[in-house]
């Protein structure tokens, strides 16, 4: 089952929300638009998202207190985000940005197929990430059966070296059911 990457679009303005879902179109990934950041915070709880457009200027808790939260949690220290605003190009709210965990900080007016480029590259990763998740949990999947199947024939070959006929027979048990797939 494959799970589509999300991006959660911060803003308190509905229009400017509006106009990153149009930027975004046609990207493989599924916008999730929210109005502040405790909204934010509620949805973060519930989806996992490749990336975060965070705006650094919003009513009650701004960006920068939102993004603060958002690498204090353990489930989601890892997202990036990427703080808009239509701020003055001034260099401290940038810093405050990156000091807060910002992966980039763009000002308004900004280019949109700049910002389509880096939200692409956030979710060739997010995407590269959970195919070597799935790969992992393969490899530690076979592992164990690699080590059941082995116990089994160690166990097998043991009793194999017997004279007992009895050993045997459940020797040839034991490894007919590792054949199989089936453990003992």
């Amino acid at each position: 089952m494959t799970q589509i990457a999300k991006a959660l679009l911060v803003d308190d303005r509905r229009e400017n929300l509006m106009a990153l879902e149009a930027i975004l179109q046609g990207l493989p990934v599924q916008s999730v638009a929210v109005e502040s950041g405790e909204a934010a915070l509620k949805q973060l709880l519930v989806d996992d998202f490749a990336v975060i457009l965070l705006d650094a200027q919003m009513p009650n808790m701004d960006g920068f207190e939102t993004a603060s939260h958002i690498k204090r949690r353990e489930r989601t220290r890892h997202v990036p985000i990427i703080f808009l605003t239509a701020a003055d190009r001034d260099a401290q709210l940038a810093l405050r940005g990156y000091a807060v965990g910002a992966v980039d900080y763009l000002t308004k007016p900004f280019d949109p197929w700049v910002l389509r480029a880096k939200v692409s590259v956030f979710v060739e990763l997010w995407v590269k990430t959970r195919q070597l998740a799935a790969q992992s949990d393969l490899v530690r999947e076979r592992d164990v059966q690699w080590r059941v199947l082995t116990d089994a024939v160690d166990e097998a070959t043991a009793m194999l070296r017997t004279d007992a006929r009895d050993a045997r027979d459940r020797a040839v048990q034991l490894l007919e059911q590792a054949r199989w797939g089936n453990t003992p």
